[in-house]
């Protein structure tokens, strides 16, 4: 019999774990979202990066910045437009008069937490100029490659309702993503909170570093520790392989989309204070994870109708498939 789910192992007090501290930290900017702030930790610590697909105001952003400020770690902002170039976003190579040499000038990319806001206003080319950055962590320009410094989160966003003057996301730039979530507004009672409690000043920049990038990349190396049962390793290759079956899906989650839903499990549960995996990891993450890496068999008006059938045929598929018990 697989292991129950544990309670958080994360200690309390001045204790407690890294982890808790930077949920707790977070969450003192972006209010009643407990599990949209796990998910992006686990983006975090599994390597992966975050599309956050949402409608104005909900807090992308904020989410965004108080990660950053909570890892202390560098945040760079890139708006994305129409007439954005990929070098506005890798960077340059100029030549010096006084030295007599080409000098590479690092981009926005050259950050620990990158968040493109819109990022399908931009053309398919700029697109593209952020996939080696986000598979490989490096930079190649003019011959030359230039590593990132992890940890290397990009978070990016688009609005589904809106379509004039937007440029689809292709499933190759779609596939970098580790989780697509959503936020939502905010329940009535944290919404009346924020009323009657939140003045004038950005809450984020009342936050403070509650780690540092040599604490977070230990803390990614321990997801390779997270334990998983055969069973659960079965049970998410059978639901791939349904995928794959599903008259309603012309493609099917790859191989390299089921990696990324078991190191999101592992990273989940240890985000939740285990080391082993339970069968709700992986329930929990199957839609974040998997269903923009689905093409549906019919071709769906918008974004955001795209996203709710992709969800509908692979929740279908999710009940009919036994979890192990």
């Amino acid at each position: 019999m697989l292991p129950a789910a544990a309670a958080p192992l994360h200690a309390t007090g001045a204790n407690r774990s890294p982890l808790a501290r930077i949920e707790e930290n977070v969450a003192r900017a972006l209010r009643g979202k407990p599990e949209v702030i796990r998910l992006g930790l686990t983006a975090l610590l599994a390597r992966g990066h975050l599309l956050v697909e949402d409608v104005p105001g909900v807090g992308k952003t904020t989410l965004a910045r108080a990660l950053a400020r909570s890892l202390g770690g560098t945040f760079r902002r890139i708006q994305f437009t129409s007439d954005l170039l990929p070098s506005d976003i890798l960077g340059v190579t100029v030549f010096d008069r006084e030295s007599g040499r080409f000098e590479f000038r690092p981009g926005p990319i050259f950050a620990q937490v990158v968040l493109a806001d819109e990022i399908n206003r931009t053309t398919p080319r700029t697109q593209s100029a952020l996939l080696e950055a986000m598979s490989e962590g490096q930079v190649s320009l003019d011959g030359q490659t230039h590593k990132l410094e992890r940890p290397f989160l990009v978070i990016a966003t688009q609005n589904p309702q809106e379509h004039y003057g937007t440029y689809p996301l292709p499933e190759s730039q779609m596939d970098r993503f580790l989780l697509r979530i959503r936020i939502g507004y905010p329940a009535h009672d944290d919404e009346r909170r924020l009323l009657l409690e939140r003045g004038a000043d950005d809450p984020v920049e009342s936050l403070t570093a509650v780690t540092d990038a040599a604490e977070l990349r230990g803390l990614q190396d321990q997801v390779d520790q997270v334990r998983t049962d055969d069973r659960l390793a079965d049970y998410a290759l059978e639901v791939v392989e349904e995928t794959r079956r599903s008259p309603h899906i012309s493609l099917g989650v790859s191989t390299r989309g089921v990696l990324a839903w078991h190191r999101a499990a592992r990273a989940f549960a240890l985000v939740s204070g285990r080391d082993y995996c339970v069968p709700d990891d992986f329930k929990r993450l199957a839609l974040p994870v998997l269903t923009h890496r689905l093409v549906l068999g019919a071709p769906q008006d918008g974004a955001g109708r795209a996203r709710d059938e992709a969800e509908r045929a692979l929740g279908e598929i999710l009940e009919r498939v036994p979890v192990p018990t």
